[in-house]
């Protein structure tokens, strides 16, 4: 059974559509990233899969129940961090997680305070003392405690200081190899990439994307750079399938490797080359082409080539 489940799940606000025929299968154990700037629908679609929006058509289900009509059963398995967290003043972590304690009946003060220590958190400081980071940690901390089955994280590093994504990271990832499930939701690609098995990006409240990380990888471009031995042989090599970015000092050119570099390094072994360099794949750029379509209300993406690419193999599961 899948953790989360959805089908042609659409929420209409008068005659816009927030969110837009999403599908999306996510099994136990994956950490799925769900990626878009901000207004792409990824907040609408954490809020239908917890209920607190009802959809305007379409199916949505977690552990098999669902996010509507089963909501309250749902959440007694889930952590939830908003995309805007707000927490009452006068709390402290430490009475926080008595009264979270005392909601799902469970005594999570002592892995609450080890979580705590984690996050380098004062568990008797009030909010109101707190940073907009410490804050966020606080809320992270509550989502995490009970270790539940589904974690759905709403841009949950917003706020940070820069060394404790990695320590939510590597909390998600032992959550993960237990067999829990999260849901990271964000705007920003390396986090996605370096943490995520499998990413949907989200672009105007539909899905343009939907595949693991590694194959994404072998669908971006990477930059390559190539001397040869002499000008001459520089100028007399053809180059087959790949496309020509800048010629220097007539020796060196640069190209632009699309795919897999199996095709580009047998033709390098037939060159009298001096050396060749090739990029990591450029994520960056592959996800830059789901949102630099000339038209943002053009549906169909028939401007890109990897949607279509999706669409036909049905990757957007």
């Amino acid at each position: 059974m899948s953790v989360i489940l959805t089908e042609n799940l659409c929420k209409c606000y008068g005659d816009r559509r927030g969110v837009d025929n999403v599908c999306l299968t996510i099994q136990s154990g994956e950490i799925f990233g769900f990626l878009g700037p901000n207004g792409a629908g990824k907040s609408t679609t954490i809020r239908l899969l917890l209920g607190f929006l009802k959809a305007s058509s379409g199916v949505a289900s977690i552990f098999g129940k669902d996010c509507w009509k089963q909501s309250d059963s749902i959440k007694q398995d889930v952590g939830y961090v908003a995309g805007d967290v707000r927490i009452y003043p006068w709390l402290t972590a430490r009475k926080a997680l008595q009264i979270v304690g005392e909601i799902r009946q469970r005594n999570l003060m002592p892995n609450g305070l080890k979580l705590s220590e984690r996050f380098r958190l004062e568990p008797d400081l009030p909010v109101r003392k707190m940073s907009r980071g410490n804050r966020q940690k606080v809320a992270l901390v509550l989502a995490l405690v009970h270790r539940p089955k589904l974690v759905i994280l709403d841009e949950p590093t917003s706020g940070l200081d820069p060394l404790m994504p990695e320590t939510l990271a590597d909390c998600l990832r032992e959550l993960a190899n237990d067999g829990h499930t999260v849901f990271f939701s964000s705007h920003t690609l390396n986090e996605v990439e370096s943490l995520c098995d499998q990413v949907a990006v989200v672009r105007n409240g539909r899905i343009v994307a939907n595949e693991q990380i590694s194959e994404m990888k072998l669908k971006a471009p990477r930059s390559v750079s190539i001397r040869f031995q002499t000008e001459q042989a520089a100028s007399a090599a053809i180059i087959p399938g790949f496309l020509l970015v800048e010629r220097r000092h007539l020796a060196t050119l640069h190209l632009q490797l699309n795919g897999p570099a199996t095709e580009l390094t047998k033709w390098a072994a037939t060159q009298a080359l001096a050396d060749i360099t090739i990029g990591s794949p450029n994520l960056e750029s592959l996800f830059r082409g789901f949102y630099d379509l000339s038209s943002p209300d053009d549906r169909s993406e028939k401007n890109n080539p990897y949607s279509q690419t999706v669409a036909t193999t049905g990757k957007q599961r």
